[in-house]
C-alpha cells in the first residue's frame, strides 16, 4: 500500500522533468483508482478461489512491477502503466491479506485481525507518502531513490509471503466471474447515504493526494517534498483513527458526526486556497480523514450487520467500487477546473461543492429521522 501513495510528493518533480500540466497530474493519479476498481469487480474473490498465497504472492510482484516501472519511467505513458499496476496490486492485497490476518490469529486473538488489517492498509498509504517525500529531500536521485526503495520493501513482502504456508483450508477452484454490483435492499438509503459520505471524503483524499504538491510549490513556493508527504500522511492516518473512534459513537450519530466533519473539513481546505495559508490546509487534512474513517467504518459495519450473508461479499465490493470511482472522478474534474480557472478557484469551487454534497446527505438523514419519529 505505500507504494501507491509514494508517487505523489514527486508529482511537481514528474511534472518539470517530463513537462506535463497540473492536469496531467490528476490523471495520472486517477487512473489508480480505475485499477483497484477493476481488481475489485474482476478479482473480488481470487483468494477464496486459488488460495490467499497465490494472490498475495501475485499482489506484491504487481507492486515490485509497478516499482520497477517508476524506476525507469521516462515519459507519462510509463506511469500511467505504472499506476494501473499499483492499483491492481491494491485491490488483489487488500480483501487476500485481511482474510489470511483472519485466519492465522483466529476469532480469539489479543489484536483483532481487523484491527491489524486497518493499520498495516491505512498505515501503508499514510508513510509511503511520507517516506518518498523524505527521500526525494535527502536522496542524491529523487526520482529514482524512492523507487529502489519501494521496490526493496516489496521484494521482501514477496519473500515474506513465499516461506509462509497457504492459511485458507478450502478453495472452490478458479472459475473467471465479474463480481456484479449489488446495493442491499435491507437498507437501500442507508447504504447509499454512507456511500456518497465516505465518497466525499475519498474524493477528498484523492484531491489532496494529486495537488498537494502543486498547491505548495505555487501558491506556498514551498520546495521541502516531504512536506507534501506530511499532509497527504495526516489525512489517511487521521482515517485510520476515524475508524477506530466509530466505534466509540453510538450508531445513530455516527453518520451526521461524518458529514459535519466533512463539511467542517471543506470549509477549512478552503480558506486555506483563499489564504493561501498551510495550517487550515493540515487541519483540514486531519479532519476529512477523521470524518471519512467514521464514515467508512459506519457503513462497512451495516453491511457486515444488516445485508444478507450471501450478498455480503458483493455488498462490500460494491461500497469500495463507489468509494474509489468518487477517488478518482472529482480528481480528474479538479484538473479541468484548474487548467481553466487556476489552482485556488478550482480547490474553492471543489470544496463547495463536497460541503453542498455532505449537507444535502445530512438533510436527508434528519428528514428521514423525523418522519419515523
Amino acid at each position: 500500500m505505500a507504494g501507491t501513495t509514494a508517487p505523489t510528493p514527486l508529482y511537481p518533480l514528474y511534472g518539470e522533468e517530463f513537462g506535463f500540466t497540473p492536469f496531467t497530474v490528476t490523471v495520472v493519479f486517477a487512473v489508480y483508482a480505475l485499477g483497484v476498481v477493476l481488481g475489485l469487480l474482476v478479482f473480488g474473490r481470487l483468494s477464496d478461489q486459488v488460495g490467499r498465497r497465490p494472490v498475495l504472492i501475485a499482489a506484491t510482484l504487481l507492486s515490485a512491477v509497478a516499482a520497477g516501472v517508476f524506476l525507469v519511467a521516462e515519459n507519462v505513458g510509463a506511469m500511467l502503466v505504472a499506476r494501473v499496476v499499483s492499483g491492481l496490486s491494491a485491490a488483489l492485497v487488500t480483501g487476500a491479506a485481511t482474510a489470511s490476518l483472519a485466519e492465522r490469529l483466529g476469532p480469539h486473538a489479543r489484536v483483532k485481525p481487523a484491527t491489524i488489517a486497518l493499520f498495516a492498509n491505512m498505515g501503508g498509504l499514510a508513510c509511503g507518502t511520507l517516506l518518498a517525500g523524505i527521500l526525494a529531500d535527502v536522496a542524491p536521485s529523487p526520482l529514482r531513490t524512492p523507487w529502489v526503495v519501494m521496490l526493496a520493501l516489496a521484494t521482501i513482502g514477496v519473500l515474506g509471503v513465499l516461506v509462509n504456508g497457504e492459511s485458507s483450508t478450502h478453495r472452490s477452484g478458479f472459475s473467471p466471474r465479474f463480481q456484479p454490483l449489488h446495493v442491499p435492499g435491507e437498507f437501500r438509503s442507508d447504504f447509499l447515504r454512507c456511500a456518497m459520505a465516505a465518497g466525499s471524503g475519498f474524493a477528498v483524499l484523492g484531491v489532496l493526494t494529486a495537488v498537494t504538491g502543486l498547491f505548495l510549490g505555487t501558491v506556498r513556493h514551498e520546495s521541502s517534498h516531504a512536506l507534501a508527504g506530511l499532509v497527504v500522511f495526516v489525512a489517511f492516518a487521521c482515517t485510520a483513527l476515524g475508524q477506530l473512534l466509530v466505534r466509540a459513537l453510538r450508531r445513530p450519530t455516527a453518520l451526521p458526526a461524518a458529514c459535519a466533519g466533512l463539511i467542517a473539513a471543506a470549509c477549512l481546505i478552503a480558506l486555506s486556497m483563499a489564504t493561501g495559508a498551510l495550517a487550515p490546509l493540515l487541519a483540514g487534512a486531519a479532519v476529512n480523514g477523521l470524518a471519512t474513517g467514521i464514515a467508512v467504518g459506519h457503513g462497512i459495519g451495516g453491511i457486515t450487520t444488516r445485508s444478507a450473508p450471501q450478498h455480503r461479499g458483493a455488498a462490500v465490493s460494491t461500497f469500495f467500487a463507489i468509494l474509489y470511482s468518487m477517488l478518482a472522478v472529482p480528481a480528474i474534474g479538479v484538473g479541468v477546473l484548474i487548467r481553466e480557472t487556476g489552482l485556488r478557484p478550482a480547490g474553492e469551487t471543489f470544496s463547495a461543492v463536497v460541503a453542498a454534497l455532505c449537507l444535502g446527505v445530512l438533510l436527508s438523514l434528519v428528514r428521514t429521522r423525523g418522519k419515523a419519529a
